[in-house]
């Protein structure tokens, strides 16, 4: 057989973003070692960069072609919700280079590994974007987390780092473990089918419609992906890695590994386990509410950002599960929707946090009081981000809720999408906080930190690559929401084009169409 019959049979077209990133990762890698740190550090980002932007395009053509979307045999599925979230995951990696350049230089190692890592992380998150097999989600997944682990306690010289590293390390080698048991008795159950497409009718044949064994593989999957998306109770790794990591890192995991996790929870819970839908959609709403008010509660008392930052991204995950749990064609668009805003408004948070920390040293609330009058751009950036994360109208985070919530509304989901509105409200107090400290402080009232701020210079390495990533994320998060109508097109269509979620849509409960018109909001929120 030769390599053209070959390709043609795998299909491996449909990879082609996984390719160009691969072949980026390689070009970094071996050119780095061909040129020496000084001079690579001087291109390796822009390689990145172009690499990632070129797969965004292949996905793109992608999105616009009808071809078989089926590859590898049945082992990845490149459909439409595949598209998007591997979308989501490229992108948020362009960010994170943007804003990491000058980070990681500042802090003495090497930029190129970085970025080699960072891509690794990158290509393992977009093939479990679209992972039809067990073995592949496996290793989809274990290349995402490996990679992440290496991304936390990047910085080795700092203990903070090293313990962080070693503390989601552990952690994340349990949650695996017990991930990989649940997908064993789903195994076990199916009679040695892999395939996610073939698994449920096997088990209907071999167990019936209800298993206990079933519903115990169910707990141990759900409890990995819950870790992976930073779920409660399974969160306890998220405040002490995110504060000690290198901030980039938690830029990405704050994003491109929570899209991978719920892209992993749509296809893996949708395909596998529709005979036992009541009592995961039970599960995830426990997770959910008890994500929503730990997470916006315990972020109250926090002093320092990244862990404020750690704990609302607790709370975005239980506001996203609302459109896992509810089940519909809208609960989905809405929570595909909502990380395609999120992607932009929390890393541009994350930014902001970035070069704050760059200019003084610091992460620490107390510290920004009286920015503004030192530092105006970075005072309305961080405003911005932090008040479309607590919904503020007009920005896009107002428009992400309110489309999560009304989905969940017309489903029937009443008590999650009231204790949302609440913990809403929760949440804006800790961010209009900050908000205040940065605005309002007299001269007299600034903190040290600013008191001692230096000159703003945009001139300096790395410092370019970070100001485009912050303006790119204020003006997508300032004006996505005014101008949301094609991001709604994309999320609805990324739905409706989805044959794995039209067999499993649920009806809302009043009986009425979803949509007044296919790829629009409905009339009544726009």
């Amino acid at each position: 057989m030769d390599f053209a019959n070959l390709a043609a049979q795998l299909n491996t077209g449909v990879i082609l973003p996984e390719g160009i990133v691969l072949v980026t990762l390689i070009t970094v890698l071996v050119g780095d070692l061909i040129t020496g740190r000084a001079s690579s550090s001087r291109w390796s980002p822009y390689v990145g960069i172009a690499g990632l932007l070129a797969a965004i395009v292949s996905l793109y053509f992608q999105w616009t072609t009808t071809d078989n979307p089926i590859s590898f045999l049945g082992a990845f599925n490149g459909d439409a919700l595949s598209i998007v979230f591997r979308g989501i995951i490229v992108l948020s990696c362009v960010v994170t280079l943007l804003i990491s350049t000058r980070y990681v230089e500042q802090s003495g190692t090497a930029l190129p590994e970085f970025i080699v890592i960072l891509l690794t992380a990158t290509l393992g998150g977009m093939f479990l974007s679209g992972a039809n097999e067990l073995v592949m989600i496996f290793v989809s997944l274990e290349t995402l987390s490996i990679s992440s682990y290496l991304l936390t306690g990047y910085m080795k010289r700092d203990p903070r780092s090293n313990e962080a590293s070693l503390k989601y390390l552990l952690i994340g080698a349990a949650s695996s473990a017990i991930f990989l048991y649940g997908v064993s008795l789903v195994y076990g159950l199916s009679g040695g089918e892999t395939r996610l497409s073939a698994i449920t009718e096997s088990i209907i044949v071999n167990n019936g419609e209800q298993s206990l064994g079933v519903v115990v593989a169910l707990v141990f999957v759900i409890a990995g992906i819950a870790f992976k998306i930073a779920a409660v109770p399974f969160h306890q790794w998220t405040p002490d890695v995110y504060e000690g990591s290198p901030t980039p890192v938690v830029a990405f995991l704050s994003v491109g590994s929570k899209a991978a996790g719920f892209a992993l929870a749509v296809r893996l819970l949708v395909s596998a386990f529709p005979m036992v839908s009541e009592q995961w959609q039970f599960v995830l709403t426990a997770l959910a509410i008890l994500s929503m008010i730990l997470g916006n509660v315990v972020a109250l008392a926090q002093t320092s950002m990244k862990r404020m930052l750690a704990y609302s991204s607790i709370a975005q995950a239980g506001f996203v599960m609302i459109g896992l749990v509810v089940g519909t064609d809208a609960g989905y668009a809405s929570m595909v929707f909502y990380l395609l805003i999120y992607l932009f408004m929390n890393l541009g948070g994350f930014a902001c946090v970035i070069l704050f920390t760059l200019r003084t040293g610091t992460d620490e609330i107390t510290e920004y009081s009286g920015l503004y009058q030192k530092d105006p751009l970075l005072t309305l950036c961080l405003s911005i981000c932090l008040l479309s994360l607590g919904g503020i109208p007009p920005l896009a985070g107002f428009f992400a809720k309110i489309y999560l919530f009304w989905a969940g509304w017309q489903a029937g989901a009443y008590t999650l999408v009231l204790l949302g509105l609440i913990t809403t409200v929760i949440s804006i107090y800790y961010y209009i906080r900050v908000v205040k400290m940065m605005v309002v402080k007299e001269p007299e009232e600034m903190s040290d930190a600013v008191k001692n701020y230096p000159e703003v210079r945009w001139n300096l390495p790395g410092m370019r690559p970070l100001q485009v990533g912050l303006i790119i994320c204020l003006v997508t998060t300032s004006l996505a929401g005014i101008l949301s109508n094609p991001l709604f097109t994309l999320a609805n269509n990324s739905i409706l084009r989805t044959p794995m979620l039209s067999s499993a849509i649920v009806t809302p409960v009043d009986g009425t169409a979803l949509f007044d018109e296919p790829s629009l909001l409905p009339r009544e929120l726009r």
